[in-house]
């Protein structure tokens, strides 16, 4: 079969990349739609993001890590290399119980990155090559279509491709035991109450979506092109 006719608008295999995007899409949606309707709820302990993480942090022992504040919505990230964790408007001096969610799981990550958690060992160790595989992977196959079908090139940038697929796979475990640890310690810290815990539990869950769906997303990509090329040869 020639490229040329599946390369274009007859290409079948483009149904994987239209469900990837549409599981995106609507986990993206869902998830803002999830935290602004728990962001709008105030949290019995009247404590915000800074404060509950600040005491999370302190009851896991940890005391180097440093609590800071970020712009931007939903730009929440603990940042392993320099021991911070950073919250951004939405979640840093609210008291809602959304903030207090994503807070919590931020801290998550903190108290696996304190106690060695092998899996997010794992994904910091991939950083550097899914980076590579992400800017570089389909250029690479795109590139070895444009000179012929050049099977080395092809097979390489799928293989480099795969690097950032399986980043997104090693991903899910590090961010479902995030999140499992923030709701246990909301509670152990006398954060959230019983009905708190159950909103911060449907905010994070539909966080974890967004993981998911990226993930599953890459994993559609990566078969695309593993069955447009994945046996081709120079001499086809």
């Amino acid at each position: 079969m020639m490229f040329g006719y599946y390369g274009y608008y007859l290409d079948p295999t483009y149904l994987l990349v239209l469900i990837g995007a549409i599981l995106c899409i609507g986990a993206s949606a869902v998830m803002n739609s999830t935290f602004s309707k728990y962001a709008r709820v105030r949290s019995m302990s009247g404590m915000t993001g800074a404060e509950a993480a600040a005491r999370i942090l302190g009851r896991a022992g940890i005391h180097d890590v440093r609590i800071e504040h970020v712009r931007g919505s939903l730009s929440d990230h603990y940042d392993p290399r320099s021991r911070v964790l950073r919250l951004s408007d939405s979640t840093y001096s609210s008291d809602s119980v959304a903030a207090l969610g994503v807070a919590a799981h931020e801290c998550g990550h903190a108290i696996q990155h304190d106690k060695g958690y092998l899996p997010l060992k794992l994904r910091s160790a991939l950083v550097p090559a899914a980076n590579i595989g992400s800017r570089l992977g389909i250029p690479m196959v795109l590139l070895g279509v444009l000179l012929g079908l050049n099977s080395t090139l092809v097979q390489v940038g799928i293989w480099v491709f795969a690097l950032s697929v399986l980043f997104q796979v090693v991903t899910l475990p590090v961010e479902f035991n995030a999140s499992s640890r923030a709701l246990a310690m909301l509670q152990s810290c006398g954060i959230t109450g019983g009905q708190e815990t159950g909103y911060c539990k449907k905010v994070l869950t539909a966080a974890a979506f967004t993981y998911v769906a990226a993930a599953a997303s890459s994993i559609l990509q990566l078969l695309r092109l593993v069955l447009l090329f994945g046996n081709r040869r120079n001499d086809d």
